[in-house]
């Protein structure tokens, strides 16, 4: 037996049979005696054989495979895999996840390359995370979570990222706290753009005008949001509150605190977006925005599926989750 890959030679071999009975036994055809039926899925068993994606494809023109695409894997896609992974369960499809090695900062147009590269043979749709082009001709059917520049003509999963920005500092201003700052994301994404323009309503809301030395852009990332949280923090009139716009940035902010002397809450109250596992782990345990997003990851295969069917039932094609204040010990009153 070859010392590599499991083939198809390999079992009818093993089974002592043609290559022509294995192959009909995989693919459930009819003339094989079912003590050899059960003999050759006996050897395909223990010997872990598993048909060629390509080959498949060739023969069917369907894989059953669907992708989740991301540029990178970080605390929000991997939750959003986790749902889609709970959602693939019973299908009779299986998931592939899929990044062309998660470049930092993650070019215009990688959604393109990797639907090129997977469509046709390996994957019979996709859903893509954040993607950066909206309408990427993929040649398959696509559903996508949060694009950079919000819903368009696509099928599309995302959150209430304005909404769930005032209830963050909608809390810090029941909290006492009127000097609020805020650390945005990245300025080429729509979700930044929503959770800015919450922070700015609700403090304009509430009689507050904005400052526009209290807002700095983050970028979603540690490494980004770290200078900007320190330029905040280290003001003459330094703000009491902070909300970040991803609890990515939150969590620097209160390492750049701690790291400036200051006690959170005490000093400074912080609140994130998102809700990734670490802001519950944290100390203190991070005060957030929860965005549900293993259900966007279900959602969206649901979707997918959907359209992979070809059903004639109607269903909506953007789907918009709403998002909830979790209050931890990051905030308190001033």
């Amino acid at each position: 037996m070859s010392a590599g890959r499991v083939t198809i030679t390999d079992v009818a071999r093993t089974a002592g049979v043609s290559v022509a009975t294995v192959s009909k036994v995989i693919n459930g055809r009819y003339g094989v005696a079912a003590a050899t039926t059960e003999r050759v899925q006996q050897v395909i068993d223990t010997l872990g054989y598993e048909s060629s994606l390509v080959a498949r494809s060739l023969r069917s023109h369907r894989t059953n495979v669907v992708g989740i695409l991301v540029a990178e894997f970080e605390p929000f896609s991997t939750e959003i895999l986790k749902g889609a992974s709970a959602a693939i369960a019973g299908t009779g499809y299986e998931l592939l996840a899929y990044s062309g090695g998660g470049r930092h900062g993650s070019e215009v147009g990688w959604e393109k390359r990797y639907l090129s590269r997977l469509s046709g043979t390996l994957i019979d749709g996709a859903v893509l995370v954040t993607p950066t082009v909206v309408d990427p001709d993929g040649g398959v059917p696509v559903v996508a979570i949060d694009p950079h520049t919000g819903p368009a003509d696509m099928p599309t999963v995302d959150s209430d990222n304005l909404a769930g920005a005032v209830l963050a500092v909608e809390h810090l201003l029941a909290l006492g706290h009127r000097r609020i700052g805020h650390l945005g994301g990245r300025p080429d994404l729509e979700s930044s753009r929503l959770r800015e323009l919450g922070y700015r309503q609700a403090l304009q809301a509430a009689g507050v005008t904005v400052d526009p030395a209290l807002v700095r852009v983050g970028g979603y990332a540690s490494d980004t949001a770290t200078g900007p949280a320190r330029e905040l923090l280290s003001l003459p009139e330094r703000p009491t509150a902070l909300f970040a716009a991803n609890d990515t940035s939150a969590l620097a902010a209160v390492e750049v605190a701690l790291e400036l002397g200051l006690r959170v809450p005490e000093d400074v109250s912080v609140v994130g977006f998102d809700n990734v596992p670490e802001s519950a782990l944290s100390r203190p345990p991070l005060t957030t925005v929860a965005q549900p997003m293993q259900r966007m990851g279900r959602e969206a295969v649901e979707l997918l599926l959907h359209l992979l069917d070809g059903s004639g039932e109607e269903r909506a094609t953007h789907v918009r989750l709403p998002t909830e204040l979790v209050a931890r010990a990051s905030t308190r009153a001033i």
